[in-house]
């Protein structure tokens, strides 16, 4: 407890450690302040009296005197009586979030004897988030307000304080035990209590929390007390000077059950306005908005809790004396025993009848028509009906309307408005059912068209905001569904008797001028469904729409059809949620979609198949569904859709196509790549010399032996595969070399892994001189290089075998040839 009277820093504001003694006249006494408050001593007569700090050259003295930070300060006061010259200050400073307060409003005031004797006040300032209020709580001891020159019998004053850019506004003076229940202050502002030397401080506690968003200077609630007649009297802010310019004032009335409220204006003074005008305004949900000038009569006989809003202009306050806007008004409340007449003529409107029904027996009110008591009252043409202590949730009212033909050649021919009936104000509450029953011919259908736009079915992720809603049934059977405006079903056909029922939440005042005209009724001929709706939906948003009933199933063997636009280049995509299938006893479920136009069916399933959660339409289309004899378990589904932006076929086969073949001829040329590095890398490691220094070796470490000062343009690096050692022999025919050089065959002796063998003693025959050339079959040939005529060609000693002499290789072929592709 103590941490928490800590922490509200609370009205045990000042701990006063007080030790007093008389000196020579001289009031002596030592003080310490709560943490967190300020002790402010002031004086009106600073020439006579002084309050002195300190000792010795220290010492000061001053007229006034603010002290804080908990720290014990000796005073003097320099005069015999300084209680009639000075006055005492405690300061608290509060500050709310836009979620809780600093601390709370706690009267106590322990220890502080020697200051009772000053004149004190008590003072908490409080500020909010910005934009933003913060509330009192008095609902333990109550208000009640009093004007300036009034004094309160505890002699503890209240004022109630809002903090402007223009300055401070004195919302108002008030004494403990009254109606005011709580108040609200926008921005900033503060209470402070004034208590009368000599008088003991009562104890006592106001809660601090953020308070409503609201958009007036202040907000004063009140509720005002049943048993016998009682009146609360309140007074602009700043009364008798004048309200703040162009700004609002507001008063919360709370009226207990069974009674009503007189407003009565005791005194006005109204300001000459250079723009808008003064005015006072109701708002309660019974009677929703009334507007009244501040010169006529004030309402009477209000039913129920309502707010009361005091309205200024911009004043013209550049001539003199003008007199601004003050007012001080009384609000009283009373029980009537009273009965209250009521003349309803319904004539006019062929087949309609008024309800109005007691739902609460136990109350006190009575309900007469003709002077004959009911508990129900019905009014088929003419009435004239009294209510004596009858409240608005005492009874409830409701009209219904019955509109048939035998024959679609007797039914209306032009369409048939659902209109809301205009019931007069006197009766005890508003209307809040409307139920129109359809009967069309046995082969007829009603049609229905909502004259405000498109409806939509409440359905779960696809709610109705609005307080208006429309029930669709079968007459004595069962629901069709739920529906609201502001949605894409253009038109509903059902080929049934049916009803519809209109429901709302909104007063009496605001029904006169929302919703007069519900939906427009056609009778047309008979048709294969038993329901289809018509629906447009929207390119943004998507539409929700579910079997009739939901959430509980069709009804046997019974059948709806959705019609559906899709507008040109748009498609539909449908999406399955909530499908429930029954166990047949006879027949099959079905859900049919079948394009507009088309001869087949897009999709179909029955309850035996699986269905598909997702389907896409690419055209306007009807959506159908049938139910079976459910053995076990019911039919019903909700279906949304949604429109998107159609897809090119073609051209996404074509994509499809040229992206495949980009692949495939990206993974051949991988593969040729790494066919041709692998061939790379093995052609590094075995190559075939031509070697015109008559030295036959293997590539490896030993590298090529140099000769010709070195001159390297005669050797082959690599030999590539498609090219034969022939090119250069069919060359060197050109130029007078004999011998058949056109024919490649592998060679059987040694292999490039040997060491070649050449013998300068071996000589060939003729036979042998003109063989073809033969080659290791791992040497690849010889690349295809540039002839050079530079230098002769040396004999070919590559590729001997080991018995070979070198009289048996080949004989020379004349003058040595550059081989092409020579460095």
């Amino acid at each position: 407890m103590t941490s928490y009277i800590s922490g509200a820093v609370s009205l045990q504001i000042l701990l006063l450690i007080a030790v007093i003694s008389h000196v020579s006249g001289v009031l002596k006494l030592t003080v310490t302040p709560e943490r967190g408050t300020t002790l402010i001593i002031s004086s009106t007569q600073a020439k006579d009296c002084q309050v002195c700090t300190g000792s010795g050259r220290s010492r000061q003295c001053a007229a006034s005197l603010s002290l804080k930070d908990n720290k014990r300060v000796p005073l003097e006061f320099e005069c015999s009586k300084p209680q009639d010259a000075f006055r005492v200050e405690i300061v608290l400073n509060i500050e709310c979030t836009t979620k809780s307060c600093s601390g709370h409003i706690i009267q106590a005031d322990a220890g502080s004897q020697p200051l009772q004797d000053f004149p004190r006040r008590f003072t908490w300032n409080i500020k909010a988030a910005a934009s933003k209020a913060f509330k009192l709580d008095f609902t333990e001891t109550g208000l009640r307000q009093i004007k300036s020159s009034e004094r309160c019998p505890d002699k503890h004053t209240y004022s109630l304080r809002a903090s402007q850019t223009t300055g401070n506004i004195v919302v108002g003076k008030y004494c403990r035990g009254g109606t005011i229940r709580s108040a609200q202050i926008l921005n900033q502002g503060g209470l402070s209590l004034d208590v009368p030397a000599g008088q003991k401080l009562q104890h006592g506690q106001f809660d601090v929390s953020v308070g409503e968003d609201i958009k007036s200077l202040a907000r004063i609630s009140l509720t005002l007390p049943g048993g016998n007649p009682s009146s609360s009297e309140l007074l602009s802010p700043n009364y008798p000077d004048s309200f703040p310019d162009d700004d609002v004032m507001e008063w919360y009335f709370q009226v207990p059950d069974k009674f009503k409220a007189d407003v009565r204006f005791l005194n006005v003074t109204q300001p000459q306005c250079l723009k808008k005008e003064t005015a006072v305004e109701y708002h309660s949900k019974e009677r929703g908005a009334l507007v009244q000038s501040l010169d006529n009569p004030q309402p009477k006989q209000v039913q129920g809790s309502f707010l009361l809003t005091l309205r200024n202009c911009e004043m013209d306050r550049r001539r003199a004396h003008s007199p601004g806007l003050s007012l001080n008004f009384e609000v009283s409340a009373s029980r009537t025993s009273s009965p209250v007449l009521c003349n309803v003529d319904l004539s006019k409107t062929e087949g309609l009848s008024l309800h109005v029904d007691n739902v609460r027996p136990d109350s006190d009110c009575e309900m007469k028509m003709n002077s004959e008591t009911m508990e129900h009252v019905t009014v088929v043409s003419k009435g004239e009906l009294s209510f004596q202590d009858c409240f608005p949730g005492d009874v409830q009212v409701t009209a219904t309307m019955v509109i048939e033909c035998s024959h679609l050649k007797d039914c209306p021919k032009t369409p048939v408005e659902l209109l809301v009936p205009l019931l007069p104000p006197c009766l005890p509450a508003p209307l809040s059912r409307v139920t129109w029953t359809l009967r069309p011919a046995e082969d007829g259908t009603v049609k229905l068209v909502s004259p405000t736009g498109p409806l939509k079915q409440a359905l779960p992720g696809q709610p109705c905001n609005d307080s208006i809603l429309i029930k669709m049934d079968e007459e004595h059977g069962p629901t069709i569904g739920l529906f609201c405006p502001k949605g894409a079903i253009q038109n509903v056909l059902v080929h049934n008797n049916m009803s519809v029922t209109w429901r709302s939440s909104m007063g009496r005042e605001a029904l006169r001028t929302y919703f007069k005209h519900v939906l427009t009724a056609t009778f047309e001929t008979e048709i294969r469904e038993r329901y289809i709706f018509t629906v447009s939906p929207s390119r943004d948003t998507p539409v929700l729409v579910a079997t009739p009933g939901w959430p509980v199933g069709m009804k046997s063997l019974s059948t709806v059809s959705w019609m559906v636009s899709v507008p040109p280049k748009m498609e539909a995509h449908l999406m399955f949620a909530n499908l429930s299938q029954p166990k047949c006893n006879n027949g099959h479920t079905n859900i049919r979609v079948q394009r507009v136009g088309s001869p087949e069916e897009d999709y179909s399933r029955r309850e035996d198949e699986e269905a598909e959660s997702e389907l896409t339409v690419s055209e306007s289309f009807y959506l159908n569904m049938s139910n079976c004899v459910p053995e076990k378990g019911d039919f019903g589904v909700i279906i949304k859709i949604t429109l998107q932006e159609r897809t090119n076929v073609l051209l996404m086969i074509i994509l499809s196509v040229v992206a495949a073949l980009l692949v495939i001829f990206a993974i051949v040329l991988v593969v040729v790549c790494m066919v041709i590095r692998k061939k790379k890398k093995q052609l590094s490691h075995e190559v075939s010399i031509y070697n015109p220094a008559g030295t036959n070796f293997l590539p490896g470490q030993n590298g090529f032996p140099k000769t010709r000062e070195d001159n390297e343009s005669h050797v082959y690096d690599t030999i590539e595969d498609t090219l034969v050692y022939t090119h250069l022999l069919k060359k060197g025919a050109e130029i007078g070399i004999n011998g058949e050089l056109d024919t490649y065959q592998s060679f059987a002796g040694h292999t490039d892994s040997q060491k070649p063998l050449a013998s300068k003693d071996s000589s060939v025959n003729d036979k042998e001189a003109h063989q073809p050339y033969r080659f290791s079959s791992q040497g690849p040939p010889l690349p295809n290089r540039p002839l050079s005529h530079n230098q002769p060609m040396v004999s070919n000693e590559i590729y001997q075998t080991e018995n070979q002499s070198e009289e048996e290789s080949f004989p020379k072929l004349g003058p040595r040839l550059e081989p092409e592709g020579g460095n």
